[in-house]
């Protein structure tokens, strides 16, 4: 822990340049996300899944299981519906390519795709290749990545204020610098959509399936694509769950907008979408933000903060305030309590994506009446189209067990989901905790939890 103090004390915040505004900054054309003078960059090891790593509130047995099961199928298995041996099985397969390449150089002090970025391959040594205009360069670009797997592409101009500070080391429990080369100018964001049936079983293992797969998909992608750069003569640095903060570059790419539940809902698969980057020295043509009303619909929609369990989504208006310190600073936004969250994955044995399957995008946009309803969310009626959501009941989750069966489509539903209004009683104890948590915190604990 000292050490872990120490570095960030003595690391300057950037590399390449000056990151907090002189005043608050509009942040990817929004209506209501600012950076604020009180910016500083994200530090890896704060994150939650570094912390069940050193942090001795989270770095315990049951932590440590939680870990295993993602290898050991029968660790955290028991007799309920989505928690048995199969339902664990089905969603290991996947992690298998991530874990791969997470221990591949481990004896380097290396977890490629979770604290660094991937190790090229046999990187080829050539001269740049002309690509022509920027805006032909990029279409180029987001042919092959689609050719590769991918559902979605972005780019968007390089931003140190989302590279980590510092990473984090898992051998050495401490921090380690982020080293990337000079000459950095784009982002290219690539989106991988997880399984729309499957996230409906949420919180299960067998719904943790569609997470296990986006992110094994993606990763071949990124790989694939990172090696056509640097086969053209530049720079390509693929990143997942490193190096920097992926849904930024996600919305600033024009993937999307900001949601309640902290992610990118896009257009195509609302929140339903595992984001990987590789930054390069490419010239290429940028996309600008879009917008298509996710920001005014999150405004008077509480359905991902009325149905997370432990209650970790902010209820209320977007704020500079944080939980802890796995919270960003000098943001101001929705934030979630990353605390709460992973201690209920702990608990469960598993990830949890209500957050994703309630939402009111996340819908099969194949169909027809998914389509309508995009359209009015976009609308002043979108406080209609949420109460006739609710009535279609298509947030509620579905059992496990009768997706195993279902060849049809057609499954039995497990637990009915709250519907969209604001609840008083949710953020009424959901205040309290904050005015617990704020008053029972040291001094220092205090200045770092609140950014205003």
């Amino acid at each position: 822990m000292s050490e872990l103090n120490a570095d960030r004390r003595s690391r300057p915040l950037f590399r390449n340049g000056p990151g907090a505004p002189s005043r608050e900054e509009v942040f990817a054309n929004s209506q209501h996300i600012r950076i604020t003078p009180d910016f500083e960059p994200f530090v890896q090891p704060d994150d939650m899944f570094s912390r069940g790593f050193w942090d001795k509130k989270f770095a315990n047995r049951l932590t440590m299981r939680f870990f295993r099961s993602f290898v050991k199928p029968k660790e955290r298995e028991r007799d309920e519906d989505g928690f048995t041996q199969q339902d664990f099985a089905v969603r290991n397969g996947p992690w298998v390519v991530t874990e791969m390449f997470a221990e591949m150089h481990k004896a380097k002090d290396r977890r490629d795709g979770f604290t660094d970025d991937f190790t090229p391959h046999l990187p080829p040594s050539v001269e740049p290749v002309d690509m022509g205009m920027p805006h032909e360069a990029a279409r180029r670009i987001k042919k092959v990545a689609r050719l590769y797997g991918s559902d979605l592409v972005g780019i968007t101009a390089y931003d140190p204020r989302w590279t980590y500070r510092s990473k984090f080391s898992a051998r050495s429990l401490s921090c380690k610098p982020v080293d990337l080369p000079e000459g950095l100018t784009g982002v290219i964001v690539l989106g991988k959509a997880m399984d729309y049936d499957v996230i409906r079983m949420s919180p299960s293992a067998t719904a943790s399936t569609g997470p296990a797969t986006g992110y094994a998909e993606d990763a071949t992608t990124l790989l694939g694509l990172a090696q056509y750069i640097r086969s053209l003569g530049y720079i390509a640095i693929a990143t997942q769950n490193d190096t920097n903060l992926a849904i930024p570059y996600a919305i600033q790419a024009g993937l999307g907008e900001y949601g309640r539940n902290g992610l990118c809902i896009t257009r195509e698969y609302g929140p339903r979408v595992r984001f990987g980057r590789i930054l390069t020295n490419m010239p290429l043509a940028f996309d600008p933000p879009v917008s298509f009303g996710v920001e005014k619909t999150c405004r008077i929609c509480r359905r991902c903060a009325n149905n997370c369990p432990p209650q970790a989504i902010d209820h209320g208006e977007p704020s500079t305030y944080r939980f802890n310190r796995s919270n960003i600073r000098g943001v101001k936004k929705w934030t979630t309590d990353g605390e709460k969250c992973f201690k209920f994955w702990v608990s469960r044995g598993t990830d949890c994506a209500n957050c994703i399957r309630t939402c009111p995008y996340n819908k099969d946009y194949r169909r027809f009446w998914p389509k309508i309803m995009r359209r009015l969310l976009a609308t002043p009626l979108r406080r209609l189209a949420l109460t006739i959501d609710d009535r279609l009941r298509l947030h509620d989750q579905i059992k496990p067990s009768s997706w195993w069966r279902s060849e049809n489509g057609r499954y039995d539903v497990l637990e009915r989901a709250r519907d969209h209004p604001f609840a008083p009683d949710l953020k009424a104890q959901q205040d309290r905790v904050k005015d617990i948590r704020d008053a029972q915190a040291n001094p220092a604990e205090q200045n770092s939890a609140h950014a205003d």
